[in-house]
């Protein structure tokens, strides 16, 4: 089944048109589009690059302020990989790293700079934070992807293999930062092995929906808001991933038709998450739009590119 055609991505282009911020525009151009040069999607980027050569000013819409973030920094990342210019920052940014990394070689979601800015209530700021695979995996498995060296992802690699394999109790956003590490890790043994092991945790633990009809079947881990659960594609966002194996083809397709049925009215896709402010809200629907196209097309062939 084709899940993205012109009408999809005509319905999300006016949503982003008249929603989304430049970035977002910028990108949907760049890889739904017509624009060939990543040049406006890193202008755009730069503006919320930091002095220090971090990102801040909201690029993730639930850290707020000027002072630089990890969380913020995985953002980034994302963009600069599609863009193919992370190579070409990577020295900056794995030196940022470096100032804001734990003891044990992984970096907290937050650094205390946040503490006089405007955030979610659930984002807690430890006075000396320890590092967290939430951060630290999915930060390093840019970097690999990208076939960067450095010393502090040589460092950030053994802090998630440890972490990886100390896991027993998880939740989705810790599983998704995980199974990132796992597809670029290394030793793609160790890899797969972990991968089976994580696998067995997300089922095990219900912390997948498998059938959107029965939301019943899963479990919402502590904390989250009421329908914030994780579908298949949230684990393995492209066929090639190693946490692909994890579900059956028609596991697969009930939560791509539903992906696909989330698509609104005006062209956007929501955000499943709690709403703590409407500005961020409306900032994060943006690029949750974009992911949803970005899923839906790995996994099904797209006709025809189209800027809506």
């Amino acid at each position: 089944m084709v899940w993205v055609d012109d009408s999809v991505i005509e319905k999300a282009g006016r949503f982003l048109w008249t929603s989304g911020r430049v970035l977002e525009q910028r990108r949907f151009e760049f890889l739904f589009g017509d624009a060939t040069a990543p040049a406006g999607v890193l202008t755009a980027l730069d503006a919320y690059r930091a002095p220090d050569g971090g990102y801040a000013y909201g690029l993730e819409p639930d850290v707020r302020g000027p002072a630089s973030q990890p969380i913020s920094l995985i953002a980034a990342l994302e963009v600069l990989e599609e863009t193919g210019a992370l190579p070409g920052r990577a020295d900056v940014i794995c030196d940022w790293l470096v100032g804001h990394t734990a003891a044990d070689g992984g970096v907290p979601a937050v650094l205390p700079t946040l503490r006089p800015y405007p955030r979610p209530p659930w984002v807690p700021i430890p006075d000396e934070p320890a590092g967290a695979l939430l951060p630290t995996a999915p930060i390093a498995a840019s970097l690999l992807r990208a076939g960067v060296e450095h010393p502090w992802l040589d460092r950030a690699v053994d802090f998630c293999r440890h972490a990886v394999e100390g896991l027993r109790q998880t939740h989705p956003y810790e599983v998704e930062a995980v199974v990132a590490f796992l597809d670029t890790a290394p030793d793609r043994t160790w890899a797969t092995r972990q991968a089976v092991r994580l696998g067995e945790l997300v089922r095990e633990q219900r912390l997948v929906l498998l059938d959107p009809e029965h939301p019943e079947a899963a479990v919402l881990a502590p904390g989250y808001a009421p329908g914030e659960y994780h579908l298949p594609h949230d684990y393995a966002p492209r066929p090639d991933s190693l946490a692909r194996a994890w579900f059956t083809d028609t596991e697969m397709e009930r939560g791509l038709r539903h992906l696909a049925a989330e698509q609104r009215e005006d062209g956007g896709w929501p955000i499943r998450w709690a709403k703590w402010s409407p500005t961020t809200e409306a900032e994060a629907r943006p690029a949750v739009t974009l992911a949803a196209l970005l899923a839906l097309r790995a996994y099904h062939h797209l006709s025809d590119r189209a800027t809506g």
